[in-house]
């Protein structure tokens, strides 16, 4: 690993097809990614890699990864891009689009790479047709298995949906991993260096020491939650921020690297509504709704 690595953390990027109209789509992604991906490429030194971590797209169809594809391809960025699915990506579009792979498309997509002397672990926790977050039977054993390997290197984990920081709110696992997957998380990842574990979902910048894990959340590419607001429920914002990982000898920092907003209201609910939200959401699987 070099003295000081950089790395960038991107999520929730929800990139459209612009060949289809999508009322859930709450501000321009597409033109957002592209000036995000220019400051990516005029930073110095250049990072190591780039992580996004879940919703990829807003819908999950071909078309809204073949835009993604378009965008990087246009970037002009040299380097590793690690890719991890949320709720609102779809297997059977990302696949093909993304990886051509037309067999095993419905398998949670989980890889590593070790890139400068960092083992990075992809873990996908999206459910189809559900908001929050789980693992399917055995991701748990391949996670074991794969932090076996490379046993020298710290691990870097990603995932859409951050373990959950209250065990006793089953009633908030829509935001998280379930609460039974955040134990099997802990029990998997004891005793390994892990530095840190980046992820999305919420849609605002957070911090958590998780049992001594740092666990980061960025804001996103789409909308920004006014976390002055979470009494009432969600209320979205223009907003979006990306953020500058680097890893020295004394761990890992984040920098987060916000976006010029005017904090306008795109979207807001109560938490009065939340069941229906949800309800609406799972009806209309496998296609992401609000």
């Amino acid at each position: 690993m070099s003295e000081h690595l950089t790395f960038i953390h991107l999520t929730d990027l929800h990139i459209g097809n612009p060949e289809v109209q999508d009322d859930h789509l709450y501000s321009d992604t597409a033109t957002t990614l592209t000036r995000i991906l220019a400051e990516v490429k005029s930073l110095v030194p250049q990072p190591k890699f780039i992580v996004a971590s879940g919703d990829l797209t807003n819908r999950g169809d071909a078309g809204s990864y073949e835009q993604l594809r378009r965008i990087i391809a246009e970037s002009g960025l040299d380097m590793p891009i690690l890719y991890a699915l949320g709720n609102h990506d779809r297997r059977d579009g990302f696949y093909p689009a993304m990886l051509g792979q037309t067999e095993n498309v419905d398998a949670p997509y989980d890889h590593s790479q070790v890139i400068d002397g960092v083992h990075v672990i992809v873990l996908d926790s999206s459910v189809p047709g559900k908001v929050g977050g789980h693992f399917e039977p055995g991701q748990i054993d391949w996670l074991k298995s794969e932090l076996d390997q490379h046993g020298d290197l710290p691990k870097l984990l990603v995932m859409h949906h951050a373990p959950a920081l209250d065990t006793d709110r089953p009633d908030m696992e829509w935001e998280s991993l379930t609460i039974a997957d955040t134990e099997a998380l802990r029990e998997a990842v004891e005793g390994y260096d892990v530095i840190g574990i980046l992820s999305g979902h919420i849609h605002f910048d957070r911090v958590s020491n998780w049992y001594g894990i740092p666990v980061v959340v960025g804001i996103g590419q789409h909308a920004a939650t006014d976390v002055l607001w979470l009494h009432e429920g969600l209320r979205m914002l223009s907003g979006a921020s990306f953020a500058i990982g680097t890893l020295r000898p004394s761990g890992l920092s984040i920098t987060f690297a916000p976006q010029p907003a005017e904090r306008r209201e795109l979207h807001s609910f109560t938490f009065a509504g939340m069941a229906e939200m949800l309800k609406k959401y799972e009806a209309s699987a496998p296609v992401a709704a609000e």
